[in-house]
């Protein structure tokens, strides 16, 4: 047979007889390896263990803890999700299955609704064909053939997706035990492999996200390795559904979504306080970073985006109207208009780099079935930035862009890993291009040492870009700040600026957000924070709980000094019992909550206590407003 070369991820090279398959080379390498192992990359395309190499390769075995092998695991918890359903309803037909972060689903068009009793049985019958330990097995066959077998089966969808495929498409099925499903893969060798399932919840969806198309029925799992692995998870979730933000939301009063507007939400005072301590703060931060704010209309000529490259690229997300009888749309991004306002004077490169900044409102046409409280609505107010600079200067501002991040992220205890996207199939631009500004980013976070991952093909129309991932309280990743290199809008718009040479030349451009969007970012502090805002954000800093009716003057003149101190301060005035009045705070997830009778309003003091740490006993009224303003001022969290 002849022997191959193969190199493996710490770059060890060993020699393997032609024809082994993966899993051969993975217990040739140990056993421990073998049993770990999911699935494979074989230069650097993810496939199955069953697969015979042919030729010299670079090969990594991918575990659990690898992301690839985590979505092989899930991908083939789905096949067996279908395969129960299938046996446990005759009158099913199968549509898709993915992996997904955290699981997988699959979509079935049944004629009766399944209900949430019948996630434990369609589960049991999972575990049965966990415990089949059926292998696995994948077929190449010819449309012909594919079209035959699902098409006998009455599988109308795989029929769907088979003739939409391409005419040279590879098309492949994997079987286990009775059954066969149209798959690209990869999947783990068998079904054993899945050692710990959790159905979880079941949903609506359209056949291919189309509104116009059947409205199919979606099952949610996820599944783990170890029994102990899910169990963590499955804890993790029921903290998360504690700081469901639309729960807190309604319970502190902070927003409403309501049907009037669907998708378009609604701030309350309380919430207002958090976003209006979010803008200040950034604002304060950008004015440090030698930033200028603007401001640009929600509404402009259709023509601009043309010429942007938004109408081509973005069109089903956007909103239009007519105005004396031309075409406008309300503007889903920000960049255009900031581009506009560079564009009302001349520029000389003494002027670069320029950094504009703009909390801009922005419409995006989502689908109802998509709109989830805050975290993705249809308008919302994104903390654009545009710097306009010579060449020159990428790296730098780059690493200013990523120093101003930072800081605003440990304002949150919030910490963060990132990710840059490269060059997407639709992209704008010739491929130098594109190598040039994706290379800048790397050396930018190269030089600052920074980790991080490359996610090939995931980048923006018009440029490559750097995503941070934030981590809350629980463990969870929300993306958040993005940092977007553009040579391309700059070339749309005939951008200028004039040289020491005294010619015109072309400057490059930065798109950046850091919260990404107020209201997203919002709803991930509440849940970060389980809704008990640090001082500098609550929008109730104090309460004051006068224990009588004849305490409450003295109440008032605390407050007053409170109030002429910026500090946001409440009285319970009500007639209640001072125990209830303190649950009461407790609720509210007051940071302070200050008790006064005749012993604190003979000594000029309040009995203090904070939120989470109980009774702090007495302070003077002017040592604990001291206390408070630095907490403030210094945003602890």
């Amino acid at each position: 047979m002849g022997k191959l070369s193969i190199t493996l991820k710490d770059g060890a090279v060993r020699e393997v007889e032609a024809g082994s398959t993966l899993l051969e080379v993975a217990e040739s390498i140990s056993r421990g390896l073998a049993k770990s192992t999911l699935v494979a990359k074989v230069d650097g395309q993810t496939v199955d263990l069953k697969l015979r190499l042919e030729q010299d390769a670079k090969v990594e075995f991918l575990t659990f803890e690898d992301q690839g092998g985590k979505d092989a695991l899930r991908h083939s918890t789905s096949h067996i999700l279908a395969q129960a359903v299938k046996r446990l309803y005759k009158d099913v037909k199968l549509a898709i299955g993915p992996a997904i972060a955290n699981g997988y689903y699959y979509d079935f068009d049944r004629p009766e609704n399944f209900v949430p009793e019948d996630l434990a049985k369609i589960q049991a019958e999972m575990e049965k064909i966990v415990k089949e330990n059926l292998p696995i097995e994948r077929m190449e066959v010819s449309r012909a053939e594919a079209l035959k077998i699902f098409g006998e089966q009455g599988e109308d969808y795989k029929v769907e997706l088979i003739n939409d495929l391409p005419a040279d498409a590879v098309i492949s099925m994997y079987k286990q035990g009775e059954f066969i499903d149209l798959c690209a893969g990869p999947h783990v060798i068998s079904t054993g492999k899945v050692k710990a399932i959790k159905l979880q919840s079941l949903a609506g969806a359209y056949w291919r996200g189309d509104e116009k198309r059947k409205m199919l029925q979606r099952v949610y799992g996820t599944s783990f390795e170890k029994k102990a692995e899910l169990d963590a998870y499955i804890t993790m979730l029921e903290e998360a559904a504690k700081r469901d933000h639309r729960k807190l939301g309604r319970e502190l009063d902070l927003f409403s979504l309501q049907e009037e507007g669907p998708g378009f939400p609604f701030f309350h005072p309380n919430g207002m306080v958090v976003r209006n301590e979010l803008e200040n703060f950034w604002r304060k931060l950008h004015v440090k970073f030698g930033y200028k704010e603007i401001k640009t209309p929600i509404i402009l000529n259709e023509k601009l985006w043309h010429q942007s490259g938004h109408w081509d690229h973005y069109r089903e997300n956007m909103y239009f109207t007519t105005i004396d009888d031309e075409g406008y749309a309300v503007k889903p991004m920000n960049c255009p208009g900031g581009i506009l306002v560079y564009r009302t004077q001349h520029h000389s490169y003494r002027d670069l780099p320029l950094r504009t900044a703009e909390l801009g409102l922005v419409h995006r046409h989502e689908l109802s079935g998509a709109l989830h409280g805050l975290m993705r609505v249809r308008s919302f107010t994104q903390d654009d930035a545009h710097i306009f600079m010579l060449p020159s200067q990428i790296k730098s501002e780059i690493q200013g862009v990523i120093d101003l991040f930072n800081l605003v992220y440990s304002a949150f205890g919030l910490s963060y890993h990132a990710e840059l996207s490269t060059k997407p199939e639709n992209a704008m631009g010739d491929d130098a291009v594109w190598e040039m500004a994706t290379n800048a980013l790397k050396e930018a976070m190269d030089e600052r040492g920074m980790q991080y991952k490359i996610n090939e093909g995931d980048g923006a129309f018009y440029g490559p870009k750097i995503d941070f991932h934030l981590r809350d309280s629980i463990g969870r990743t929300w993306q958040c700040g993005t940092i977007q290199l553009d040579m391309m809008l700059p070339e749309r718009f005939d951008l200028t600026y004039v040289g020491e040479d005294g010619q015109k030349h072309r400057p490059v451009m930065i798109h950046r957000v850091v919260y990404g969007s107020i209201e997203r970012f919002i709803g991930i502090l509440i849940e970060h924070y389980a809704g008990a805002f640090p001082a500098w954000l609550a929008p109730i800093q104090v309460k004051i709980l006068p224990i009588t009716d004849r305490h409450v003057a003295y109440a008032k003149e605390v407050a007053a000094k409170m109030f002429d101190k910026d500090i946001r301060v409440e009285i319970d005035e009500r007639n209640e019992k001072i125990g209830y009045k303190i649950r009461e705070a407790q609720v509210q997830k007051v940071p302070y909550t200050l008790v006064v009778g005749d012993k604190e309003a003979e000594t000029n003091a309040v009995a203090v206590r904070k939120r989470g740490e109980g009774d702090l006993g007495p302070q003077d009224v002017d040592a604990f407003i001291q206390r408070i303003l630095e907490e403030v001022a210094g945003k602890v969290n």
